[in-house]
């Protein structure tokens, strides 16, 4: 179902609306009871003995949702207050209708009052919806600060109140919910950015559109791991790629070590590494798989470029004159790039041109310093602006990962948990997305294929060591579970 395996922002939700009521003849009012009614069914569902329900409302479409839940609560019986921020009078429409039915059902409305508002046991936020710009204004920062005070469970209406739709900010104040349930298209800002952290478990209710409307707007494609390929029987390794991996500045050589071994569990055939001449023992003792070569900055490797498929350059390089010498013979080889950890930052600070054949894979520190700004707030802008202006496949890592190319959003993976901030995760994606392009994926290909491998390796890792912290190499040891192979 295109609800299901798409995102949308805002705007595109907008239309979404606008398809089903006046294309589709559904009326707004319909629409508006039936995500009242999934509300109030999935606080039942989690709370099957609860007796008293606190609905916050503001006065835009969103609080005519909540005023729905009130109306049902009401009906069944629970003690329910609603609990109205702003003047009541601005509701219109279908809305206002919402209100006026759910007063009919004997719910009974008053004004918030910080520090005397009454709180049942389970609390819907209806305060703000998906047209918030900007931060949220005192009386409704006041509303979300006693909600989240509140140590209730919360239940959010489309979307938790001062998240921004479209990038996931926090535009002020956020309310923290427990569940989060959804209408027509699953909202970007829910899976990406701090929006990640205040939705709770996202649940998605189409409200019975018809599948056809889904087809006026793009959306944003939720990424999933690739299909299982099988090789032939008269497979060799050849066939199956050379990935160079570049790295391992003095002190850090364990970071393209991992690369090395997520390259050779995600199904590369040749591994090699180009590192500091200290680290080859240790390399050969933990993984002689991996061909390794120690080297100075001056040596000559011309011929180990010209012999692989691909580079993948960054992880444990320094910013050092050894880490710039080799970046440089790596950018100039002619050969597909995994760009990340030092080799952004080196990019950042030197102003280097990068070739347009390259994935780059930064997370928000390294992104904010590729694009001179102090801090990422909005996460898909911020990948646009990466891949346009280094004309190549941009990741941007951290919760919901999004990817780019030639200026516009290509996906977004929203598998993942916080056992991935680890240190060497980034390193170990590096090595996933090169062997995925030396086995013959184009790089856009490898890049999205390869952030769900990480993803889903890091949570079969989590799911089966929990409640031990996840380390990097927990990633790696479960690569081989779910990588594909490419004939």
């Amino acid at each position: 179902m295109r609800g299901r395996d798409r995102v949308y922002t805002a705007a595109e939700v907008r239309e979404l609306d606008r398809t089903a009521i006046e294309d589709r003849g559904i009326p707004g009012i319909a629409l508006m009871k039936r995500a009242g009614r999934a509300v109030f069914d999935e606080v039942r569902r989690r709370w099957p003995t609860g007796r008293s329900l606190t609905v916050v409302c503001g006065s835009g479409n969103n609080a005519g949702d909540g005023y729905i839940v009130a109306g049902l609560a009401e009906e069944a019986g629970l003690e329910t207050a609603l609990l109205q921020v702003g003047d009541p009078g601005k509701l219109r429409g279908d809305a206002a209708r919402a209100r006026d039915w759910a007063l009919s059902v004997g719910v009974v409305t008053s004004r918030f009052a910080e520090g005397r508002a009454p709180a049942g046991e389970v609390l819907v936020d209806a305060l703000l919806g998906t047209g918030v710009a900007g931060a949220v204004r005192p009386e409704h920062a006041a509303a979300i600060e006693w909600i989240n005070s509140s140590r209730r469970p919360v239940v959010a209406v489309d979307l938790p109140s001062g998240i921004s739709a479209d990038t996931g900010a926090v535009l002020g104040k956020a309310v923290h919910a427990t569940a989060t349930v959804t209408f027509i298209g699953r909202k970007l800002g829910l899976f990406t950015g701090e929006g990640v952290d205040h939705a709770g478990d996202v649940v998605f209710d189409s409200l019975g559109v018809p599948e056809d409307i889904y087809d006026a707007v793009s959306g944003l494609r939720v990424l999933s791991p690739p299909p299982p390929r099988n090789r032939p029987r008269s497979a060799h390794k050849n066939q199956f790629g050379h990935v160079l991996l570049i790295g391992g500045d003095r002190g850090m050589g364990g970071a393209p070590l991992l690369a090395a071994e997520a390259a050779l569990r995600t199904g590369a055939g040749l591994v090699s590494m180009l590192t500091r001449p200290e680290h080859c023992a240790g390399v050969l003792a933990r993984r002689p798989e991996v061909m390794v070569r120690g080297v100075s900055e001056d040596d000559d490797v011309e011929q180990l470029f010209a012999g692989c498929t691909v580079i993948g350059v960054g992880p444990g390089l320094g910013r050092g004159s050894w880490g710039r010498a080799l970046l440089a013979r790596a950018l100039s080889a002619g050969k597909p790039l995994v760009i990340d950890a030092d080799g952004l930052n080196l990019v950042a600070e030197d102003g280097t041109e990068v070739p347009p054949a390259s994935v780059m894979t930064p997370h928000p520190g390294e992104a904010s310093r590729l694009l001179g700004e102090e801090r990422i707030t909005d996460r898909p802008a911020a990948v646009r602006a990466l891949s346009e202006r280094f004309a190549n496949v941009v990741v941007l890592k951290g919760a919901g990962t999004l990817v780019a190319a030639a200026g516009e959003l290509r996906g977004i993976c929203i598998d993942g948990n916080p056992g991935l901030a680890t240190a060497g995760s980034g390193d170990v994606l590096t090595g996933v997305v090169a062997g995925l392009a030396a086995q013959g994926f184009a790089l856009r290909e490898a890049a999205e294929a390869g952030v769900c491998l990480h993803a889903t390796a890091g949570d079969t890792a989590r799911q089966r060591l929990a409640p031990r912290p996840l380390i990097a190499m927990d990633i790696v040891d479960y690569l081989w579970r779910m990588a594909p192979d490419a004939a």
